[in-house]
């Protein structure tokens, strides 16, 4: 199994095109049901009693919910407006609810995960919960531009616990003060961190693995709604993959990092997750066979 940490959210979505409110979101949810695809997938996470019910059954359909909690409060909830080209986003804001503070205790079946996603949260609590699981193979962290600049520290602290970062190129920028991707892959690996994947957007992710760098093309596409959560779903795929083929060689890494490009271009093409949902097992083993013969690999 695969366990997914982080949170899950009420989110409103601001676009040209659009405004949605009350969107499931939250990069659990969406690591979590893009890793479903590929493994058995545990969720860990709290929400409120302002949750909905449709939203925790369509979660159930995709994962166990075992390490999913409920507390007296209000669910986490996230506002943001993006520019008219999907790219850039403006923050309006960040209310954590339930999340601040959390304190998870794993369920015994999660404890035995052998691979572990840490999603973007606060990395206090991400370390914390990484020191329940018993015997970790590979985990894996992400952060955002919110706790870079509140827990710069603690996000350190938090890649050098971890096998691998998972972050986007403005965010990787803003967190090593460097320009240059390579530069700031040095700087992360002087930090204690192993496997780097750095995420750009529609031009795909660069994996940085030994001292190289591979290049992981995006997956094009015209329909282009709600960028939100394509990241996590990349992460997601990316961890999934391993966890389903046990391995965390080169080899697997590299294919790992093409469905994590695949698993992301569904994320885009719909307001929330309602992209990822229509990723089913054909239409993600079409996509992906399209994707080869594009990249090449």
């Amino acid at each position: 199994m695969l366990s997914v940490f982080g949170s899950v959210a009420l989110d409103t979505i601001r676009t040209r095109k659009r405004t949605v409110r009350g969107a499931l979101g939250g990069a659990a949810s969406f690591a979590a049901v893009s890793a479903s695809r590929f493994c058995r997938t545990g969720l860990v996470g709290v929400v409120g009693g302002d949750f909905p019910t449709r939203y925790r059954r369509l979660l159930a359909s995709h994962a166990d919910l075992a390490g999913l909690e409920e507390a007296r409060g209000r669910t986490f909830r996230y506002d943001g407006r993006y520019d008219a080209d999907l790219v850039s986003r403006r923050e309006l804001s960040t209310k954590l609810g339930v999340l601040a503070g959390f304190a998870p205790e794993l369920p015994d079946e999660y404890r035995r995960s052998r691979f572990v996603y840490l999603a973007n949260n606060d990395p206090d609590q991400n370390v914390r919960l990484l020191g329940q699981f018993d015997r970790v193979k590979f985990s894996a962290c992400d952060t955002i531009s919110y706790w870079i600049s509140r827990k710069k520290k603690s996000v350190v602290r938090m890649m050098a616990a971890t096998d691998a970062v998972v972050i986007n190129d403005e965010e990787a920028r803003m967190l090593t003060g460097e320009r240059n991707l390579l530069a700031c892959a040095r700087t992360m690996r002087r930090w204690g961190a192993g496997l780097i994947v750095i995420k750009k957007a529609e031009h795909g992710a660069l994996l940085f693995h030994g001292g190289d760098a591979y290049p992981v093309p995006g997956m094009p596409t015209e329909r282009v709604l709600d960028p939100t959560g394509a990241g996590d779903s990349f992460a997601g795929a990316m961890v999934g993959h391993l966890a389903s083929s046990g391995s965390v060689s080169l080899k697997r890494l590299r294919e790992a990092a093409v469905r994590g490009a695949v698993m992301g271009s569904f994320a885009v093409e719909g307001y929330g997750l309602a992209g990822l949902l229509k990723a089913d097992g054909p239409a993600v083993s079409a996509r992906l066979k399209k994707y080869r013969r594009l990249a090449g690999v």
